[in-house]
This record gives structure tokens, C-alpha cells and sequence, in this order.
């Protein structure tokens, strides 16, 4: 058979023109080669590039290992492909094995076939992730790791990634905490059994699902999650979508609405200026609606309120220096001290009947009014004009009257202020 293969040879050279470029194409080389030995009964399958081979190996050497791949061919894994060789399976490699090999080069600039054992081992695995896929199976592998968007799964020799909402949701019960280590690192080395629902060689992409292996539907997550939590709890959670109302956010596999007035204590006027999808929030638990499966969240109730802290030293029956804001047909708005909007109500501006507060007040009129009402819940202050010079509040006035005069260090004895006393003043005379 060599004396049939050499004469092939020579007529295959002797079709190349003299002074013919020597770079050309050694894969159209081969090509002519492989035709003309098929004509001759003689067909031989040569390494093609991209493709994926049975070799042998006929020695190992530092740095390079040397692999037979059929055909009178030869190949090397060298250079980074020989350093990507996991140390363990290095220690297990001997002369005379058959290993999986991918054909990354026909030849290199040294004429070499060049190969690599772990893009093969990692081509297989991906053949086996889109049999996986296509087939809806499932797999069972281990948690090998974690990041802060959810777990990392050993898929034969690939990684693949569950994200956080695709966990099962005893698993999301399992996780909590603060840091991507507290809340995953107690499950790495744990056995899980996902359905692959993206697959994306170019990317090196594969994306799981532990819920989907297990039957979970969203309806069916929803419906535990409800069912186990209270108000009043506190949970952190991803943001799944930013609208105009608000925001939502994933808890323990289920979507609550943080709803644009308990987003923050300040005025939010755009949510998306502040929040952004895929960011972590705590949140606090305060309505869970079984019949509708809603779940109502709050950011703002975990801040301290600041409105609280600028009323903590008003008092209902004090009176307070205030501007004119704004009238309506009800009444009349007046910022107090601290910044503070309260409302004197149409009936609280005069002991006599109008229509409408501007027969009496201005917008930017400063006047003294009362406060008569104090509804932390609500933010709201009620305050009265006509309650002004009420008798009712008399001796409360005359007392923190006497407070304040004291604490300016005047005294204040029978109505009449005294002298201070110096020690420059001479004695009375008897």
C-alpha cells in the first residue's frame, strides 16, 4: 500500500507548477490527496480543524504531549492547550491511552497538527448539555460555587449558572443573609438536579433551572411564599421591573410591589432615577392579599422617618409662626417651623362664616396660628387661626410663656420682671 501511496504523491506534485507560491493551502493539499487515494479504492478520513478525535498517546514529554490521530498522523498538545490540563487528570494521562482530542490547527507554521485534550472533554459536554435541553431532561450535578446573582453548577466538565429566581424555593428559603457567601456558601458541594433552559457555545453560556426540574410553576412558588410570610417581615430581594407606580421585587421566588409612596420618605417623581433593575434592597412585608396572590412591600418603612424627628418637639395647643402656602376651597396650607406643611381648615380660619379662606388669608401672609392636631401615621398637622386667642388654651400659653422667658434667663415674678442683681449694687438702706 506505501508503494500505491507514493506514486499517488508523485502525481499529485507533479499537477503543482514549478515556482508555484509554497504557502499554498496544505488543507487543499490534503483534499487532493484524499481525492485521488478515494479513486484509487484508497479512502483515507484526514484531521479536518474543528473537529473532535479518538487519539493515542504515543509520549508524554515537558510541556507538550505527543498523540497519534490515525492516518499516519500525528498531532501535539503544547503551549497553552498542554498548561488548561487539569493537574489531576495530568497525573492519570499514560503512553498508549485514548483520550478525546479537538482539532484546533491541520498545521501550523511548523508543520505541526496541533490539538487540544480539554476542548474536546469540553465539546462533549456541551453536546451533552443540547442533548439535555432538547430533550427536556434533567441532571443532577453539585453546587460547585456561587456569585451574587445565584449558584454555580458542575455540568460534566462545564459550570453551568442557576440564577437566583430560577432556585427552587426551599432552596431560596435556605438563603439568607447579607453577602453572596452568606446566603450560597452553605450549599457549595450539595447535590442538585437542574434542567438546562439556555445553551450558547459562542458565549460559553449555560444557564439552569433548579425550579423547572423540580415542577415548580411561578403560580405554585407564589402561592408558598404567601402562604409563609407575615407582615411585618423584613426580606431582601432583587428588583424584576421599574415602573412610573413603583418597583417590584423578587422575595424568596415571588414578585412584591413596592409602590412609588413607599419607595422613600422624599417625593420620588421617576423610580427609575433611583432603582435600577437587578439591584438588592431589603424590604418590609406590609400587605399580603391571598384572593389576588399581591404581595405589598415597603423600602421607606425600614428608613428612620425624618417628618417624626421634626415634630417630636411640637405639642397640640402650641402656637407656631407660619407662611400662607397655598388656599384651596377647604382651606388654607401653612409651613411651620422645620419645614412642616399643615393644613387650617376652612372652619378653623375665622369664628365667623366665609366662604373661602382668601376673604381672610394670603398666599406668603406670615401669621400665628395653633396647633390642634397631630397624626403621625398620616403626616398630617391640623391648625386653627381663630383658635388663636381661644381661652381654652389660656393657661397652657401663660405656661410655656413663663418656660421660654426662663429659659432665656429672665426672671419672672408676679407678671413683673426683676432687676437682676450685680454685685456692683449697693445694699438698700433700712
Amino acid at each position: 500500500m506505501d508503494g500505491v501511496i507514493d506514486n499517488i504523491m508523485v502525481q499529485n506534485d507533479a499537477k503543482t507548477p514549478t515556482g508555484a507560491n509554497n504557502s499554498n493551502n496544505s488543507d487543499e493539499k490534503n483534499l487532493n490527496m484524499a481525492s485521488l487515494l478515494e479513486k484509487e479504492g484508497l479512502g483515507i478520513d484526514l484531521p479536518k480543524a474543528g473537529e473532535i478525535r479518538t487519539g493515542t498517546i504515543a509520549s508524554i514529554a515537558p510541556g507538550q504531549i505527543l498523540i497519534g490521530v490515525g492516518a499516519k498522523s500525528e498531532g501535539l498538545i503544547s503551549g497553552k492547550e498542554f498548561e488548561l490540563i487539569p493537574p489531576e487528570e495530568f497525573a492519570n494521562l499514560e503512553v498508549g491511552q485514548e483520550i478525546p482530542v479537538y482539532v484546533i490547527t491541520v498545521e501550523d507554521s511548523n508543520g505541526n497538527l496541533l490539538l487540544s485534550y480539554v476542548r474536546a472533554v469540553e465539546e462533549s459536554s456541551w453536546d451533552k448539555a443540547e442533548e439535555v435541553f432538547k430533550n427536556k431532561q434533567t441532571y443532577k450535578g453539585k453546587v460547585a460555587g456561587y456569585n451574587k446573582g445565584g449558584l454555580l453548577v458542575a455540568f460534566e466538565k462545564l459550570r453551568g449558572f442557576i440564577p437566583s429566581s430560577q432556585l427552587s424555593y426551599e432552596r431560596l428559603k435556605e438563603a439568607t443573609g447579607n453577602t453572596p457567601e452568606e446566603r450560597y456558601g452553605k450549599m457549595i458541594g450539595a447535590d442538585i438536579e437542574v434542567s438546562v433552559i439556555e445553551v450558547d457555545r459562542e458565549r460559553h453560556r449555560l444557564i439552569l433551572s433548579e425550579r423547572l426540574a423540580c415542577g415548580e410553576t411561578r403560580d405554585a412558588i407564589r402561592e408558598k411564599v404567601i402562604g409563609d410570610l407575615e407582615v411585618g417581615s423584613v426580606l431582601s430581594g432583587k428588583i424584576t421591573s421599574v415602573a412610573n407606580f413603583g418597583v417590584f421585587v423578587n422575595v424568596n421566588g415571588a414578585d412584591g410591589l413596592v409602590h412609588v409612596s413607599e419607595l422613600s420618605w422624599d417625593e420620588v417623581t421617576d423610580p427609575s432615577e433611583k432603582f435600577k433593575v437587578g439591584q438588592t434592597v431589603k424590604v418590609k412585608v406590609i400587605n399580603i392579599d391571598e384572593d389576588k396572590k399581591r404581595i405589598g412591600l415597603s423600602i421607606r418603612q425600614l428608613e428612620d422617618d425624618p417628618w417624626l424627628k421634626n415634630v417630636e418637639n411640637l405639642k397640640v395647643g402650641m402656637l407656631v409662626e407660619a407662611t400662607i402656602t397655598n388656599l384651596t376651597k377647604f382651606g388654607a396650607f401653612a409651613k411651620i417651623p422645620g419645614d412642616i406643611e399643615g393644613l387650617v381648615h376652612i372652619s378653623e380660619i375665622s369664628e365667623t362664616h366665609i366662604t373661602h379662606p382668601k376673604e381672610v388669608l394670603h398666599e406668603g401672609e406670615k401669621v400665628t396660628l395653633r396647633i390642634i392636631k397631630i397624626e403621625p401615621e398620616s403626616h398630617r398637622i391640623g391648625l386653627s387661626l381663630r383658635r388663636v386667642e381661644s381661652a381654652a388654651y389660656a393657661d397652657m400659653d401663660m405656661k410655656l410663656l413663663k418656660q421660654e422667658l426662663e429659659s432665656s434667663d429672665i426672671q419672672v415674678s408676679s407678671g413683673k420682671e426683676e432687676e437682676p442683681k450685680t454685685e456692683d449694687a449697693a445694699p438698700k438702706e433700712e
